[in-house]
């Protein structure tokens, strides 16, 4: 698809989202506008706070490979708390252009006790947010959000704006149970909650500059061999303002519909390092690590990839699979590799075979730093 489609696509999309809005399907939304190529910033350094993954090395040592930095998590000064681990993804990113420091926080783990609990313990301050960010609509990546509003909401700036990849991250998702067409409730992104903490959405379905340092991918092409592995289905419409209006992208007749998931909006959120490159943070990376790797390349115009950055969703995948996608990932050429959250054991190994050293594993708490 060109830009001008693309873009054509978008504005039509964007006309049906403001008229849900008018007819008061939704509160506190803001269509981002910008059609790729973007002006991408450039920012000197970067450092990634990991506050929440599945696992916590009490031992773990610092590290260091490509222009990267990987420091231990702090230790408590009191032996009765610990930093805690749960099945989702929670980063705290700090970034610095020409003086100026913007701060970022991107997913919000499983549950507010185990963020607010490691937020606590690595010292990260949220008066320093400048801005929010949600990767998907996964309960384990926006379960801690309305608990971090409800303790830190009057520390935040007072138009603090939310940045979700588009109106998918809002479905109804479900987990399929051994009974077909049974299934558990796997939760919603709750916008009412959103506007009633004065908090603005912000739908970048296409590419996004946020605060002047980051910038995200918008939607992403599938244009690799890599395909959305099984896990969660998803309810398309809107009940009592609860939901996605999947109007403006989907045929009418998919209203009420439960499919199997195929994130159409989530999005990655990337960096560029002077004299590195481009550093792609892809919280599960469904749609594919790769797809989502190139667009980046495609929508900031830089190819140079110093570090991708996140969960990769191929803990599930099956041994050929893997073995494929990581050769793709490998010929992306990146400074380093840094697995988190759904990428799996077995991906570690398996891109650790295949590309050595580039491989850097983290734990909760740890801290990552780019450009110095």
């Amino acid at each position: 698809m060109t830009h001008d489609l693309a873009r054509r696509d978008f504005l039509k999309g964007s006309a049906a989202i403001a008229g849900a809005a008018a007819a008061g399907a939704f509160s506190c939304v803001e269509i981002a506008s910008a059609a790729p190529p973007i002006e991408v910033p450039t920012v000197d350094k970067l450092s990634i706070r990991v506050l929440v993954d599945s696992s916590f090395d009490l031992f773990f040592k610092p590290k260091q490979a490509g222009g990267v930095t990987i420091a231990a998590p702090p230790r408590s000064a009191d032996y009765q708390k610990s930093l805690h681990n749960e099945w989702g993804l929670s980063l705290w990113l700090e970034s610095e252009a020409k003086g100026a420091q913007r701060t970022l926080m991107l997913d919000y783990g499983y549950t507010p006790e185990v963020l607010l609990n490691n937020m606590a313990l690595v010292g990260v301050d949220p008066a320093k947010l400048d801005a929010l960010i949600v990767s998907h609509g996964h309960y384990d990546h926006f379960g801690g959000l309305n608990g971090f509003l409800d303790k830190f909401r009057d520390k935040l700036p007072a138009d603090v704006k939310l940045y979700a990849g588009g109106e998918d991250n809002f479905c109804h998702r479900v987990s399929a149970t051994p009974t077909k067409g049974q299934f558990n409730d796997f939760g919603t992104l709750d916008r009412r909650q959103l506007a009633a903490q004065r908090v603005t959405t912000v739908l970048c379905e296409t590419p996004t500059v946020i605060a002047g340092h980051a910038f995200t991918t918008g939607k992403i092409t599938r244009r690799s061999i890599e395909r959305v592995l099984p896990q969660t289905w998803v309810e398309f419409g809107i009940k009592d303002r609860l939901g996605c209006n999947a109007s403006h992208y989907l045929p009418a007749e998919m209203d009420g519909k439960i499919v199997p998931d195929e994130h159409i909006h989530e999005h990655a959120t990337c960096f560029n390092v002077r004299d590195f490159g481009l550093v792609v943070i892809s919280s599960c990376g469904h749609v594919g690590i790769v797809n989502s790797v190139k667009q980046a390349q495609e929508v900031s115009g830089i190819q140079k990839v110093h570090a991708i950055v996140g969960g990769f969703h191929l803990g599930p995948a099956p041994k050929d699979y893997l073995t494929e996608v990581v050769a793709e990932i490998k010929k992306l050429d990146p400074d380093v590799l840094i697995p988190m959250h759904c990428s799996g054991l077995n991906f570690v190994q398996e891109a650790t075979a295949q590309m050595g050293d580039k491989v850097l594993v983290t734990t909760t708490g740890s801290r990552l730093s780019f450009g110095i």
